[in-house]
């Protein structure tokens, strides 16, 4: 389908022996966009591309139509489309892309459909982040970590989605460092009522701190979980309060929500 489109007019074979014409994927899809925020300076970091239906429905709606030959084309498609509609919309920030571990069989051939969109939509390649999926189990952490090594001396920045789930554990930070460590939105929701969850963060956040990561903290949704952790040290967040995703649309932060913001006790952003 989609993929068809951009090797349709290249130069060269499709750069992946799997990408071959037995899983191919019948029915359309599209990307929404949600915004990522520097609350340091009141900027967009980024905006992260979750699938949708045509219609937008959710990704579960999308994914439960893939079939499991189907998801290394379904992976390299979602890229494709990704950054073909990043470009078309204008972004100039950074593009996170979820990525399936367990549909990349060799990172430095796979990539080459990701490295052949860049430059055809005319995306700066440097401008890309890859997390790992939040839908899927990783069978063999060796295998992401040396996906996210290769990734990385590309250039691109990696993250490890959903931190604290379960999916992404100690032992997979031990063995790779990532850009991001996105908090699991089940540790954020209610943290500024919360102690137990207070007391985790906030060692998550010291633990980064010393590896080198930097945090985002995804789902967030009240005034007061902003607030607390953004006391905890915390630069980056994604979530409702900010923005919702939006169906081939990059949301803006309305100046107004960042008055409001600052204007909370203990809470200083400068006006960048």
């Amino acid at each position: 389908m989609y993929l068809e489109k951009l090797l349709a007019g290249a130069p060269v074979p499709p750069p992946c022996k799997s990408c071959g014409d037995t899983d191919k994927i019948e029915f359309d899809f599209k990307m929404a966009f949600q915004p990522i925020v520097d609350a340091r300076d009141q900027t967009i970091f980024g905006y992260e591309a979750l699938v949708r239906t045509a219609k937008g429905a959710g990704a579960a709606a999308v994914i439960e139509q893939i079939l499991p030959d189907q998801l290394y084309r379904f992976d390299q498609s979602c890229r494709v489309r990704a950054i073909e509609t990043a470009s078309r919309l204008g972004l100039r920030q950074r593009l996170s892309i979820n990525f399936f571990p367990n549909a990349v069989y060799e990172p430095a051939t796979c990539i080459r459909l990701t490295l052949m969109a860049a430059q055809t939509y005319g995306f700066p390649a440097e401008r890309l982040i890859f997390e790992t999926a939040e839908s899927e189990q990783v069978r063999d952490h060796g295998h992401l970590t040396k996906i996210f090594r290769d990734y990385r001396s590309r250039g691109f920045m990696t993250a490890i989605d959903d931190f604290g789930s379960g999916y992404a554990g100690l032992n997979l930070l031990a063995d790779f460092q990532p850009d991001l460590l996105k908090l699991d939105m089940a540790l954020i929701r209610g943290i500024d009522r919360d102690p137990a969850r207070q007391a985790i963060v906030g060692g998550i956040v010291w633990m980064a701190r010393d590896l080198g990561c930097t945090v985002l903290a995804e789902g967030v949704e009240t005034a007061g979980e902003f607030r607390h952790l953004k006391s905890l040290g915390v630069p980056l967040f994604q979530g409702y309060l900010f923005g919702r995703p939006l169906l081939e649309e990059l949301g803006i932060v309305p100046p107004e929500l960042w008055q409001e913001l600052s204007s909370l006790p203990g809470i200083k952003i400068s006006s960048g």
